[in-house]
C-alpha cells in the first residue's frame, strides 16, 4: 500500500465523513427533479445510455430484452437516493446500494419499496465489502471518486469488488482550469444547481489519474467519453471533450 493510501486507511478508509455529512443535509431531497440533485436527474440518461450500451456489449446480451441483464449483480458505490439503482434493477441486475449516509438509504428505501423494486441497500464503505471477499459482475461508482478521502485507494477497493470477467464504470470531474470554472464557479455560484461547497476542485481526477489507479488494480480500460452539456439547449450528451466530465469503462481479466 502506497503511503497516502496507508494514511487514509489509518483514518478510516476511503469516506470523507464532512463529504458525508454535507450531502446528508440535503437527503430529504434526493428524488425532487427541481432541488439540489437536479444536475443528476438532467445528466442521469445519458449515463444510464452509457452504462447500458457498455454492458450490452460486454455481457453480449440481447438489446432487445426488457430485462438483458436478468442472473447478474451490480454494486452501485455511492447509491445516494437510488437513481441509478432503480434503473438498473429495471434491466435486469439484481442491484446493491451502496453509501456512507443512512439519511439517503432511507430515502432510497422507500423510494424502492414505493416503486415495488427489491434493492438490497446498505450502509458500508467500498472496503467493507473487500475485506469480506465479495464480488460482483458489475460496480459502479458514479460522481464518487471526487468525495472519497482517497482516490487510488477507493479505486483499489472498488476494483477488487469486480468479480473477474466483470466491469466497473466511473464518471467522475476532470481536474481542468475549465472544470473550475464550469463545476465549481458556474454550478455552485453562478448558477446555483449545487449548494456552495459540493466539490473540491483539487479532488478532480484527470482522465489519465483515474485509468492509472485502475490498471494498478489489474483493470483494462476499454472506453473513456466525455460528458458534454450543452447550455444553449440545457441538455447532456457524449462526445470526444473529456476537459469537464468523463464516464470511463474497464473490465477485469479473467
Amino acid at each position: 500500500m502506497e503511503p497516502k493510501q496507508a494514511a487514509a486507511a489509518a483514518r478510516g478508509g476511503t469516506i470523507d465523513r464532512d463529504e458525508i455529512d454535507r450531502f446528508a443535509r440535503q437527503a430529504h431531497a434526493w428524488w425532487d427533479e427541481d432541488g439540489p440533485f437536479r444536475p443528476l436527474h438532467r445528466v442521469n440518461p445519458v449515463r444510464l445510455g452509457f452504462i447500458r450500451a457498455q454492458l450490452l456489449r460486454h455481457f453480449a446480451r440481447d438489446p432487445h430484452e426488457m430485462r438483458p441483464f436478468a442472473g447478474l449483480d451490480l454494486l452501485d458505490i455511492g447509491c445516494g437516493g437510488g437513481l441509478v439503482a432503480e434503473p438498473m434493477a429495471r434491466l435486469g441486475f439484481a442491484v446493491t446500494g451502496l453509501d456512507a449516509d443512512g439519511q439517503a438509504l432511507g430515502v432510497a428505501r422507500a423510494h424502492a419499496e414505493e416503486a415495488g423494486l427489491v434493492i438490497q441497500y446498505r450502509e458500508e464503505a467500498a472496503e467493507d465489502l473487500a475485506a469480506q471477499g465479495q464480488t460482483f459482475a458489475t460496480v459502479l461508482a458514479l460522481e464518487v471518486a471526487e468525495h472519497v478521502e482517497d482516490a487510488a485507494l477507493f479505486v483499489a477497493k472498488a476494483a477488487a469488488l469486480v468479480r473477474p470477467g466483470g466491469a466497473f464504470i466511473a464518471s467522475t470531474l476532470n481536474r481542468t482550469p475549465r472544470s473550475f470554472v464550469t463545476a465549481v464557479i458556474g454550478a455552485e455560484y453562478v448558477l446555483r444547481w449545487l449548494p456552495r461547497g459540493t466539490h473540491q476542485w483539487r479532488k478532480f481526477l484527470r482522465p489519465s489519474e483515474m485509468a492509472a489507479h485502475l490498471r494498478r488494480a489489474e483493470m483494462k480500460i476499454e472506453a473513456i467519453e466525455g460528458l458534454v452539456f450543452h447550455p444553449l439547449s440545457g441538455d447532456w450528451a457524449l462526445g470526444r471533450d473529456l476537459g469537464v466530465n468523463y464516464l470511463i469503462f474497464a473490465s477485469k481479466p479473467k
